[in-house]
């Protein structure tokens, strides 16, 4: 079952006369894991926005085309409705917390409260999400005294317990160093095996891309330029071109066939040490 659909997609923000999307046609299942790689200023960030609901929803501007979350056009949902069906995380978990909760827990269960749901709902929504994103150990925390790895993994599970069929994710790892990211990496290949939650996810991280992603998107200029199974795309000898970093495991083979040397016989040896 499709969840996301977008079909010829235009986007530009209020005020600008370039189209930050052009022209952009994409589809999500349920329990797809979708990678968006792409240069600085490609369009990654805007497609966020726009998938989420929250461009022109939130922030204006001027859409064009379809964007269909669960079979209804976003811009027919309100902001609670839209966040139901679509969760957003962002590269910056200061920016997500609210602010004004005294504990971790009471954090995660802000969304659920102010959709109305009863005590029981709220509870279970928590439990379920604090679970999936590991931060049980966290619950008594204040969610301003946490290091950066646990605030995004916080940040994950608040988004999490509104149960959303798509969750976007865009550069969630950016500003974290390697421990982060690997409790960010293991926290959505959880996700994306134990749930049938869709996964979204923008990030430079390529190495991040290509242990999770069934399919890579290339952005370049507002429009996608390439598209495929993720081994396939992250082995493409033009992603340079395109301001994308190729993943370590096909940087490390193309210099040891540049020294004439077999990658899976090298590989072979180091594993059998």
């Amino acid at each position: 079952m499709t969840v996301l659909a977008l079909d010829g997609v235009r986007y530009r923000y209020a005020g600008a006369t370039d189209w930050a999307i052009d022209g952009l046609s994409l589809e999500i299942a349920a329990g797809e894991v979708v990678g968006i790689c792409g240069a600085n200023d490609a369009g990654k960030s805007t497609l966020c926005l726009v998938a989420a609901g929250l461009a022109p929803g939130s922030i204006g501007g001027q859409l064009e085309g379809s964007v269909l979350l669960g079979g209804s056009e976003s811009r027919e949902l309100t902001p609670y409705a839209a966040a139901e069906r679509c969760g957003i995380l962002f590269q910056n978990a200061g920016t997500q917390l609210t602010g004004t909760t005294a504990t971790v827990w009471e954090e995660i269960a802000f969304g659920p409260r102010n959709v109305g749901l009863d005590l029981a709902a709220i509870v279970e929504r928590v439990e379920w999400a604090m679970s999936l994103a590991q931060v049980g150990h966290l619950v008594d925390r204040q969610p301003d005294r946490l290091s950066g790895g646990q605030a995004q993994l916080v940040a994950l599970a608040s988004v999490l317990a509104m149960r959303p069929a798509i969750l976007v994710l865009d550069e969630p790892t950016s500003q974290l160093d390697p421990a982060g990211t690997r409790l960010i990496g293991q926290t959505l290949a959880n996700l994306a095996r134990d749930s049938g939650t869709a996964l979204l996810i923008v990030e430079h991280k390529t190495d991040l891309l290509d242990e999770l992603c069934q399919r890579v998107v290339v952005v370049d200029r507002g429009r996608i330029v390439l598209e495929g199974p993720g081994p396939t795309v992250l082995e493409d000898a033009r992603l340079e071109g395109w301001g994308v970093e190729a993943p370590s495991r096909v940087r490390l083979s193309a210099t040891l066939r540049s020294r004439d040397l077999d990658p899976r016989a090298v590989l072979a040896e180091a594993a059998g040490r």
